[in-house]
């Protein structure tokens, strides 16, 4: 076991300190903790608002989750006997919230629903929060209150304020890397409650976002607010965001670090929420993707996985063939394109992103690969695609047994959600897009934050007998929760064929023994 880090925080959070894993850039060695640990009265939430925020439903061993262990012996009777827990940042992790604003603008209450209720619970003092969250929610709460600004009533549909979206970026190349963390900047995206920046409220919104820029922005003592935007909405479900999004002050571009690269993130952008415990996946996963490979980012979101393994060193080194993302979500393009202008320019390799649906047509997206990366929400696989993995060996004989190769058949490409995601698509790196060949993925690497999904994905690919797991990590990436993110290994199943005694021997063994 390596040697592990004590953490302490400051007046925010509790006094206490406990042994969790230490920030990972560039891979370490997991920790893995006795489910009975010493430390678990020390990895207490210690919250106020426990019990009546629905954020967390653990308050003790933050370190080690109840469901790690039922992990570990899930994998270990598939054949996986060292499977390892990461138990990464345990207070302050969260750099990415989703808030509702209700009350009234004296006394605005923001923070999470009360557990089977449309009741907010106000969480001034979130342990679970990045330190600056709460910061950024405190001088929101004043400018609620200065320029009365009405909360958003549900049951009449009235009010100004109706949610806010606090991200916290890290990446400040300009603090030494122990510092960034907590010198992170927060960009604040305000839903408004109107149609557009014309409406009648419209001049609220204007003093609310030039007083967090005046009271937070870069003339301040401590620069604390990144950006402010809006998303005007004006719905009667319960969708968050509208579709009209608005820059108003700071910086347009946010940016953070992980994987061994820079990524943007427009605040519609899917994010991870515990920015650390993702780097330390990706540096994990890196060890999995062998040099030359050829991939498929499968559920790619603006495509961060596939680009930190084109990236890698061990990649850049060993000359990765291709890879290729694919995203339903049309608005990670823009992401995407971003993010590869920051890319180095010695990138020796094909890198493409696609706008479709990996459910439809799955064999197009995984054919001409030897690894397949999949990284789908909490429901798990889609049904068509867990399929057609499960069918690859037979898939794979067919082809190798058909007189005409896919190559030949594939002449003039006619399928409409091909040609549209062509059409949609986008390319980086020095190489052109190779040619697609007929050879189908060796390897499945399958990222999973849905613990139930992932276990009936698992055993159905496994029932198949096109797949056997290899290895299997678990990380902490909600502390506080029964939840866990899992990377999983699987490789292709090795089917023996045994060898037929020829006739003659036979006979031959025969007379020999009549003799």
């Amino acid at each position: 076991m390596h040697s592990s880090t004590l953490f302490s925080f400051g007046a925010r959070y509790p006094n206490i300190t406990c042994r969790v894993s230490p920030p990972v850039s560039p891979p370490v060695a997991s920790l893995s903790l006795p489910s009975s640990s010493p430390d678990s009265l020390a990895c207490s939430l210690q919250c106020p608002h426990f019990q009546s925020c629905s954020g967390c439903t653990h308050e003790l061993n933050l370190q080690r989750p109840a469901v790690v262990d039922e992990a570990s012996g899930f994998f270990k009777r598939y054949g996986v006997e060292d499977f390892t827990f990461d138990s990464c940042r345990l207070w302050g992790w969260r750099c990415r919230a989703k808030l509702a604003v209700r009350g009234t603008s004296d006394n605005a209450l923001i923070g999470l629903y009360q557990e089977g209720t449309h009741s907010v619970v106000d969480i001034p003092e979130c342990k679970a929060h990045h330190p600056n969250i709460n910061a950024a929610i405190e001088l929101l709460r004043e400018g609620i209150k200065v320029f009365d600004v009405v909360p958003f009533d549900e049951d009449q549909g009235t009010g100004d304020l109706r949610y806010v979206q606090m991200a916290v970026t890290t990446h400040s190349t300009s603090l030494r890397a122990p510092e960034r963390y907590k010198n992170g900047k927060v960009q604040v995206s305000l839903v408004w409650n109107s149609r557009n920046e014309k409406s009648h409220n419209a001049d609220k919104l204007q003093a609310l976002s030039s007083f967090l820029w005046r009271k937070g922005g870069p003339n301040c003592k401590f620069h604390l607010i990144h950006s402010v935007w809006a998303n005007f909405q004006t719905s009667t479900n319960n969708i968050i965001f509208g579709n009209r999004w608005r820059h108003l002050l700071g910086e347009r571009d946010f940016w953070e670090h992980v994987g061994g690269i820079d990524i943007s993130l427009d605040p519609s952008s899917f994010g991870q929420a515990n920015t650390r415990a993702f780097d330390s996946l990706l540096w994990k996963l890196h060890k999995y993707v062998p040099g030359g490979s050829s991939v498929a980012d499968l559920y790619a979101g603006a495509g961060v996985i596939g680009l930190s393994l084109a990236t890698s060193r061990k990649c850049r080194q060993e000359h990765i063939f291709s890879v290729k993302c694919i995203e339903v979500n049309k608005e990670a393009r823009l992401s995407f394109e971003k993010t590869i202008q920051r890319l180095p320019n010695s990138l020796n390799c094909s890198i493409t992103w696609h706008h479709a649906d990996a459910s439809v047509n799955p064999l197009s997206w995984i054919i001409g690969t030897d690894v397949v990366v999949v990284d789908p929400p909490r429901r798990g696989l889609d049904a068509s695609l867990r399929q057609i993995l499960e069918s690859v060996p037979s898939i794979e004989k067919r082809m190798k047994s058909s007189s005409q190769s896919t190559r030949s058949n594939a002449k003039e490409e006619k399928r409409p959600w091909i040609l549209r995601a062509r059409e949609l698509s986008v390319q980086a790196g020095n190489k052109l897009t190779p040619e697609e060949n007929n050879t189908l993925p060796q390897r499945l690497i399958y990222i999973s934050c849905g613990w139930e999904s992932f276990k009936e994905d698992c055993k159905s690919l496994l029932s198949s007998r096109a797949w056997e797991l290899e290895k299997a990590h678990g990380f902490n990436f909600f502390p506080g929760t029964d939840s866990i993110e899992v990377l999983a290994v699987f490789k292709r199943r090795v089917v023996m064929k045994k060898k037929k005694k020829s006739g003659v021997k036979k006979v031959g063994l025969k007379k020999v023994r009549a003799k």
